[in-house]
């Protein structure tokens, strides 16, 4: 379709409205739209008046959000009873003259009136509201007037190719306007469902942050699929292309693609979370500060970042010290001179671990998890005493509860006057026997 029929069209459009203009029935039209307006004016202003939930703002008392909710929702009393007194009026119209073309474009102009009330009020998004004055309600008019098809054939008409591609003027606008509204939609639902899942408190920290992920992988892939059909791109074609570009992939991504499935196991058997004190096979350790779907960063206590494939974690061996809970049992050892007095010596070092604040010594621990003393073995020097302990915690950066307990046992065995011997050695001279004698 090109200008000239336009324009002829747009002629023929203007005689018929102007002939419209001068009939009775369009009088009664206009004044029956005029009184629906004034009639939903009237009841808008008398409910905001005096329910009690549209005087003023909620601030206090139970439900809240909902109360909130409803009085935004009172910014909406007046379309929607415009909506309503037109479909009274169109009934009216058709009963008594028999046409209700005016009264329908006045409800086609009342909807666009809703929907720009709901952007204005409801959506936050700047480019939204934007392409919803300028764009939208552009084509809402266009359509309420019966005029979206010849643009939408003229704009079609307006295109260029590429190879095997055609594209057009139409084409690309429709792709701009359904893609922004796509992503904009993409962008809420992803919010949304990212605080859903982080707060499922039944998930550890670590699932719920790699479940968010995939949820945010697959929304986009899913517009994006979306976007394909809208701009006419066979997917079939594109179907073979993504399988030959994926066994492509495979082959040169190998490593990565391990390390992808690695996570989603590690997902699943939940072998490790955020928080959890590693020890890896070659020596590394600390907590998990960060888990991906790529690899896991290893906090050590001396300020460093380990990062670590998943894959390791599950080909290789390591251990998770605080898996089930945070308890760890640590031991100590020393000497003590074979001239002591051990029962005693034994009391003093038990009482002395125990009185540690951050040592588990409470009224109802098992006596197993009690500080304990007691003779390893006997040395050279003196006899060889352990003592182990159990407490909430990595005994490793701030927690040093070891070398407390050395420093109160060395004071506790001094003020005692309990000897820490030095290494001995006996030596004996064995004099040779004299000549002749």
């Amino acid at each position: 379709m090109d200008l000239t029929t336009l324009e002829l069209q747009f002629d023929q459009v203007l005689v018929v409205a102007l002939n419209a203009l001068s009939s009775p029935p369009f009088y009664v039209q206009l004044g029956l739209v005029l009184v629906a307006l004034l009639l939903a004016y009237w009841l808008a202003h008398l409910l905001r008046n005096y329910s009690p939930l549209l005087m003023r703002a909620p601030t206090t008392g139970a439900w809240l959000p909902l109360k909130k909710l409803v009085y935004q929702a009172g910014e909406l009393l007046f379309p929607l009873l415009v909506l309503l007194a037109l479909g009274i009026v169109e009934e009216i119209s058709q009963q008594v003259i028999a046409q209700v073309w005016l009264v329908r474009v006045c409800q086609g102009l009342a909807v666009v009136f809703l929907f720009y009330s709901i952007i204005t009020r409801f959506v936050p998004s700047p480019f939204i509201k934007t392409l919803f004055k300028w764009v939208l309600i552009p084509i809402a008019i266009l359509h309420i007037f019966d005029w979206l098809d010849d643009v939408t054939a003229f704009l079609d008409g307006i295109d260029f190719e590429l190879g095997n591609i055609r594209l057009s003027a139409y084409g690309l606008l429709r792709v701009f306007i359904f893609g922004s509204i796509l992503f904009w939609l993409g962008r809420i639902s992803n919010n949304v469902g990212q605080q859903i899942i982080r707060k499922q408190e039944t998930l550890d920290l670590g699932t719920r942050e790699v479940f968010a992920k995939l949820f945010e992988v697959l929304l986009f892939m899913v517009i994006f699929v979306l976007l394909l059909q809208i701009l006419g791109v066979n997917l079939t074609a594109l179907a073979v292309f993504g399988g030959a570009l994926g066994v492509g992939l495979g082959f040169g991504l190998q490593a990565i693609a391990s390390n992808f499935i690695s996570g989603i196991i590690i997902l699943l058997d939940r072998s490790i979370k955020v928080g959890d004190y590693i020890e890896l096979d070659d020596g590394n350790k600390g907590r998990i500060r960060k888990l991906n779907m790529r690899s896991a960063f290893l906090e050590t206590f001396d300020g460093k970042d380990v990062v670590v494939p998943n894959e390791q974690f599950v080909t290789t061996r390591f251990i998770n010290w605080t898996q089930n809970n945070e308890k760890q049992r640590y031991s100590l050892e020393f000497q003590v001179a074979y001239s002591t007095d051990i029962p005693k010596m034994l009391d003093i070092v038990k009482q002395t671990v125990r009185s540690h604040p951050q040592v588990i010594n409470e009224p109802d621990t098992p006596i197993e998890e009690l500080a304990d003393a007691e003779i390893s073995g006997f040395g050279d020097s003196g006899i060889d005493i352990l003592v182990e302990f159990w407490m909430e915690g990595i005994d490793d950066g701030k927690n040093r509860v070891g070398a407390d307990l050395l420093l109160m046992i060395w004071q506790a065995l001094r003020d005692n006057g309990i000897e820490i011997p030095f290494p001995q050695r006996e030596v004996r001279l064995l004099n040779d026997p004299q000549p002749g004698g």
